[in-house]
This record gives structure tokens, sequence and C-alpha cells, in this order.
């Protein structure tokens, strides 16, 4: 067996050790020993992209939806480098990516060798460990140090703060197996019984509750994040504090202030009692509002929730604090003593917060109610309420996010998910073909949707490129297209003379145009009422809804103005 062959048959097999069960490769010549030993593995489901920046963010869904790390393989040069936004992006949202890139070897480096770049700690501070492999040489010894490497790459990805970690494999020729006869000077095996090379035993013990102050006036925020959100909402009854809850904190249940990002922005709250208390959790930094809220608290706790199920899993060097107003960081939390689930206490404040709700709520659904063609905003909302239980929807940044945050009601029984790390647009098609392979891997009768705005999918149309023979998922892809950058009319560039060559972007194209490239069915959408219908069918499939950019503003401005005056009357 030639060297490049055993080592990436000994890097795959101590993955799948580990526990890897899903990993996406980019084609390319370098990468050939370990794409060749992927696909021959029978526990590791493969799925190929043309497009390293989409099978970078393909893997991203896989790993979020699924909550364990997700290899994904590209050739030497360029490659590499398309898998830097993914990488950004799995960081600063703390999902748990394998990135293993070839190289050449080192007498090729710096000498003009094609397709070679320095692909050393190309990556920087935002990969929890970085290793070069090294080329491998046929000694004794090899086997335990690959092993063991990728025993601590599996760790690095999964424990203490989880997120992606880069292993630069350097293959000299040749790069496919050769045939028999030749031996390697010891056993590439690992442990008996299919064991990991490096056992982690569990369960973690769980971390000691800080024991929060007994206060009328407290907020809980819940933000984005993979955390259990139930102690929190339980928390939130057993005090009467409002639960502020953003979409992809799947906090969002019975109880949570469903209209928040309106109350906030009110000046019947806005300009009411300061909150004595908040507990934070997760990333919240969606909305200015809230943040404007935390700047107000005189006390702010923030709890390092883990993911993963480890509850030690987030560091207090790795708590968000966006307003820079934490007091305390802790790693759980429990009520003031005094209070029991008997008794749970409703005071003037939480029935403030009570009368503020359902006043906004009703004034919100009164004015999306006005008319049965579809806005932003009616869509967001009325997507959520018809998702069966079970289902999962992955939320595109910009204003599909913002659209969701500001209408969908509370509920359970639907996850969402999105690309909150960095919230950039790119790589959101195949992050949500990801997330809907996962989720659909663990229970195949769910449904998987999307919502997505149109210069997101414009720009990773490649996401919907799939090759035949390769696992698709059942995904409804909502598309708002508005023929432009939407979430700019909302903010102060709007008024600038050449915002819309510059900032609104328009393009001219329609989902069907882009439906019919990647050869997807496709639906044009504009009554409210067909939503349910539009939303079934069988594999990838785009449904389209037009808007007009300036109009949702303006509602958007509306919605604002009817929660201001339904609390005028209602506070």
């Amino acid at each position: 067996m030639n060297p490049s062959t055993a080592l990436a048959r000994v890097l795959v097999d101590e993955l799948a050790r580990c526990g890897l069960a899903e990993a996406v490769v980019a084609p390319g010549s370098r990468s050939t020993p370990l794409a060749l030993a992927l696909v021959s593995h029978p526990g590791i489901r493969v799925h190929v992209r043309v497009d390293e920046r989409s099978a970078s963010f393909l893997a991203l869904g896989l790993a979020r939806a699924s909550r364990r790390p997700v290899a994904v393989v590209c050739t030497s040069g360029t490659a590499a480098a398309n898998f830097h936004p993914a990488v950004l992006e799995a960081d600063e949202s703390g999902v748990p990516l394998l990135v293993l890139t070839a190289d050449r070897p080192p007498e090729l480096r710096g000498t003009g060798a094609n397709q070679t770049v320095d692909q050393i700690g190309l990556y920087g501070g935002a990969v929890r460990m970085f290793a070069e492999v090294g080329t491998p040489d046929p000694v004794p010894g090899m086997v335990a140090y690959w092993r063991s490497l990728v025993g601590r790459a599996w760790g690095a990805a999964r424990g203490g703060r989880p997120g992606p970690v880069h292993l630069n494999v350097a293959f000299r020729d040749p790069l496919t197996p050769d045939g028999p006869g030749r031996e390697w000077p010891e056993p590439l095996e690992g442990r008996a019984g299919g064991a990991p090379w490096i056992s982690r035993p569990g369960p973690f013990a769980e971390p000691p509750a800080f024991v929060l102050p007994d206060v009328e006036r407290g907020v809980i925020v819940c933000g984005d994040g993979d955390y259990d959100p139930v102690p929190f909402l339980a928390l939130a009854e057993l005090t009467g504090w409002p639960l502020l809850a953003e979409p992809t904190s799947n906090a969002r249940r019975t109880g949570a202030v469903s209209a928040y990002r309106q109350l906030l922005a009110s000046p019947a709250i806005a300009a009411g009692p300061a909150p004595d208390l908040v507990v934070s959790v997760g990333r919240p930094n969606l909305s200015r509002q809230t943040l404007a809220f935390l700047r107000r608290a005189r006390r702010h706790v923030v709890v390092t929730a883990g993911s993963l199920g480890d509850p030690c899993a987030a560091l207090p060097d790795g708590f968000a604090d966006p307003a820079r107003t934490a007091t305390d960081v802790v790693a759980a939390v429990a009520a003031p003593p005094a209070l029991t689930f008997d008794e749970p206490r409703r005071t003037d404040w939480s029935r403030l917060w009570l009368r503020a709700e359902a006043a906004a709520r009703a004034a919100l659904d009164a004015v999306l109610d006005e008319q049965e063609t579809l806005t932003e905003p009616r869509l967001a909302r009325d997507l959520v309420s018809h998702l069966a239980a079970g289902s999962l929807l992955f939320a595109g940044s910009s204003m599909p996010i913002r659209d969701l945050d500001a209408t969908m009601r509370a509920r359970c029984g639907v996850r969402l998910v999105g690309n909150r790390g960095v919230s950039g647009i790119d790589g959101t098609v195949s992050t949500a073909i990801g997330a809907a392979l996962a989720h659909q891997a663990a229970d195949p009768a769910a449904g998987a949707f999307a919502l997505l705005g149109d210069l997101a999918v414009l720009h990773d149309q490649n996401g919907l490129i799939i090759g035949p023979g390769e696992p698709r998922p059942d995904l409804a892809i909502v598309v708002v297209n508005n023929d432009g950058g939407g979430i700019f009319s909302g903010l102060e560039q709007a008024g600038h003379p050449d915002f819309e060559r510059v900032f609104g972007t328009p393009h001219g194209v329609t989902m069907e145009r882009v439906a019919a490239m990647a050869d997807v069915p496709y639906i044009h959408l504009e009554w409210a009422t067909d939503l349910p219908k539009a939303l079934l069918g069988e594999g990838v499939r785009i449904v389209e809804v037009r808007t007009d950019r300036a109009e949702s503003a303006a509602l958007r401005r509306r919605l604002q103005t009817a929660v201001d005056a339904a609390l005028a009357e209602a506070l």
C-alpha cells in the first residue's frame, strides 16, 4: 500500500470510530486518497459538490442540524480558500466542522508548482485546532500518530467551545491505491472492537447553578444558539419575568413574548421602568431594540449554556455580550429560592408585559390580515404557522430572519436554524440543504423548509446543483424576491440619491429562471390562502413570492405604528 493511501485510510477509519457519519467532498486530484477512502467506507454517507464554497456550507448545515462533526474535503490551492466563509460561520456559531485540505508536499511549496499556495494556518484564529499532518512515511509509529491526531481533532471540534478544526494533509504521488504485494511496516488497524484511539467517557457533570437575585423587574432574553430552552421557559413561568426569544433560539414557545421586537421599539415600553435584571443566553444580536434594552439593565447575567448535549461545552471566555453590559457570567442559573411552581409569581411588571403582548399581537395580526396578497411579514408569520410538528425551518439572513422575529407567533414543534454566527447571505442554499438532509436522516417523514431572500439564492445558486445519485432532501425553498437588497430599504441609506444602484442592487432575475437552471420544480405564489398547497411536494423545490421593497418597508412601519397605538390604549 502506498503512503498516501495508508494515511487517508487510517484517518478516515479513525474518524468513523470517533463517530463521523457524514462527509462532503469537492472533487480534486490532490485530495484523491481522502475522497476514495471516504466513499469506500460503509459507515459514512458522502456528498459530492462541484463548488467548494457550496460544499463547505453543505457540511455546515449537516453539522448544525445533526449536532455532530461533519468532514469536508478539498484539493489544494484556491479550493481551500473557498472554505473560509463557512469556517468563519462555524467558528462564530459554534458548529463542529472537520476541514480536511489536501496539500502539495513540502518539496513543492514555494517553487511555483501548480495549484500550490501557503495553506499553513490558512484560517487563522477561526479554528479550534490546526495541524499540519505531515507527509506519510512508511516507518513504525505513524499509525499511532495519525490516530491520536484524529482523536485530538475530534475532541477539539466537539468539546470546550465547539467549532471548526483544520487538518492540512500533504500527499505525494501516487495518489490512487496501488496493487497488492506491498506491505506497510506496521499494522494499520485501530483499537480492538472498533473503539476510537482516544475515548472520552461521559456523562459530564452538571455545572453549579447561580442563584438569581429576587427582583420584580426581571427579563429573560434568549438569543441564537443550540441550547435547551426549557429551563429558561420554566424560569419565566416561575418568576413571571417576560421571555424575549429570537426565532433561532427555539424558545419562542407558549409563554414567550412574540411581539417583543415592536414592544421594545414602542415609547410605552422603551420609556418605561428599566429592568432590574436581565438574564441572557445564546447570542442576542438580532435587533437594535434588544441591545438598547440590555443597556438599560442594572444587572446583566449571561448564561453560557452548552451545546451538543454537553452542559460544560461553553466556556466563560466564549460568552456573548454584544452590548458590553454583562455583570455576571455563569454556566447555569436557578430561580430565587423563595419561589415555587405551586405559586408562580405574578406582579405589576409581569401583568404589564402580558397586557402589552396581547395588545401588540392583536394589532400585528389585524394589519397583516387586511389583504390576501402575500406580504413579506405575513409570509413569515403564516409559514411558521402552517408547518407540521417536527418540521425544520432554515431562516435566511437579512430580512427573512427579521420578519420571522417580528411576526411569528409562539409555537412548539418546529425547529428553526440559520447562519446567525456571521449572518452572511453566502452559502444559505447549501446550508439549508445540509440541514434538511441531517434533519430527515433522523426522521425521514419530517418536513424541511427554508425562507430565503432573492440575493441569497442568487449568491448560492450552485447549492442547487446536485449530481445524479447524490442524497437529496425534501426541501421547499420559499424565496422572497423583491428584486434586490430589501434590508437597506429600512435603514438610513434609503434616502441616498444613489440608493437603488449601490444598495438596492436590482437584478431582474426571477426564481423561475434559477429553478430552470438547476432543473428543480418551481411555483409562483401570490395569495396567502394558497400557501399550504404551495408547500406540498417532494425533493428540492422553489416557491417564489414576489414583493415590492418600498411597499414592504412601509408595511413594517405601519405595523409599528399600529402596535404603538394599541399600547397607548391598553396601557
